[in-house]
């Protein structure tokens, strides 16, 4: 306990204190964004979304306290086993009768009742990973003297821990987050500490074969389902209203008619005509009842949030440290892009969520906890000067 207390107190404040409004705010608003959904569609509870999620959240919290006290050198024996649960929970999604489809996508595990995305928990433990292979590797991948048969078994090793969930959940037809854990291996390996033409040699091979196996997929069965291939009328939606634009369009009405202040809380039009008006369209919902100025507040926030990840990672006492921040930093910017570019209209929707306000179990315990592995490392950075 003594030491818990002492890692809290050294923890970075404005970090916490921000997250913690946003996903308070998140809470108080789901309660609204979700009602239609809970009340008319489901007939239960109005508060029933708003304790499922405080349920979720609860639950990352705790968690976080157990992350929060580990020293993050215990992660060289704790990554590689969390690696294989993870992957062995995605691979029984698609190989088994655990696995539900929802939205076109097939990457839900229901055991009597309880749902959960093993998807949503691989973009941490990905970054974890290759953030510790970066580390262990650093030396050798740096030196031009090292056999080039050693150096490329090392390279091989990060490729195949950057790209194994992505081709999984490619399979399961979640584009979107395949999209997301993709960019994000594809940005750290980039900055990786790997010599400049022996990334060029390992970015062109992955290309070759991600090529060769999407044509070998499409020529099975297309890569994209009805539902999705729906979603490229994102141009000019309200065109395209009855064949797919009607979420979008939607979504620009309930942001346009929030105006400055907004329409009051509880006071959405649209949240009758919005699908999934508490998890991935969340935003036009908010935009609606508080209008520009708190959405204004939401993206300085998110800036500030960001920012502060990426100081705790240039000041890292060591490389998986440094690695891991960019990554979560780099999960967290992602799912905000395409998140709101899907829903401002300049790329597909995905179903992705929105951090701190969507609605959503998995990917909150997610993000709760890579949150706490950052702080983590803003407590050992402390402790470290």
């Amino acid at each position: 306990m003594k030491g818990l207390s002492k890692a809290i107190k050294n923890m970075d404040k404005t970090l916490f204190i921000i997250t913690t409004l946003l996903f308070v705010f998140g809470l108080l608003n789901i309660v609204s964004a979700s009602s239609q959904t809970a009340v008319l569609k489901y007939n239960s509870s109005l508060y029933n979304y708003f304790f499922k999620q405080l349920i979720n959240i609860m639950i990352g919290v705790f968690a976080s306290l157990f992350i929060i006290k580990t020293p993050t050198k215990s992660y060289k024996l704790l990554g590689p086993v969390i690696f294989i649960i993870v992957a062995l929970a995605s691979l029984a999604v698609s190989l088994s009768s655990f696995g539900e489809t929802y939205s076109g996508n097939n990457n839900w595990i229901n055991i009597k009742g309880f749902t959960f995305q093993p998807s949503e928990f691989a973009k941490p433990v990905m970054i974890i990973c290759v953030s510790l292979l970066f580390e262990k590797f650093y030396k050798k991948l740096r030196t031009p003297k090292t056999e080039q048969r050693e150096k490329y078994d090392m390279i091989f090793k990060i490729m195949f821990v950057g790209i194994f969930f992505p081709v999984i959940i490619f399979i399961q037809r979640d584009l979107g987050t395949m999209l997301v854990i993709t960019s994000i291996f594809a940005i750290l390996f980039l900055v990786s500490p790997i010599l400049r033409k022996d990334k060029i040699k390992a970015v062109a091979i992955a290309l070759v074969v991600c090529l060769l196996g999407i044509i070998i997929y499409a020529s099975k069965g297309g890569l994209f389902s009805k539902a999705q291939s729906s979603r490229f009328n994102f141009f000019n939606p309200c065109r395209y209203y009855e064949t797919g634009g009607y979420q979008i369009c939607n979504g620009f009405i309930a942001i346009n008619s929030g105006g400055l202040f907004g329409n009051g809380i509880g006071q959405s039009k649209q949240i009758s005509y919005i699908p999934e008006s508490h998890t991935d369209s969340v935003f036009a919902i908010i935009a609606e009842q508080y209008g520009l100025l708190v959405t204004t507040i939401i993206f300085i926030l998110y800036i500030i949030i960001l920012k502060k990840i990426l100081d705790i990672s240039t000041n890292s006492s060591n490389i998986r440290g440094r690695y891991i921040c960019l990554g979560v930093a780099l999960y967290i910017f992602l799912h905000i892009l395409i998140n709101l570019g899907g829903l401002f209209g300049v790329m597909p929707l995905t179903g992705i969520p929105l951090p701190f306000l969507s609605y959503g179990g998995s990917f909150t315990i997610s993000l709760i906890c890579s949150l706490a592995v950052v702080q983590r490392i803003a407590i050992e950075n402390k402790m470290s000067k």
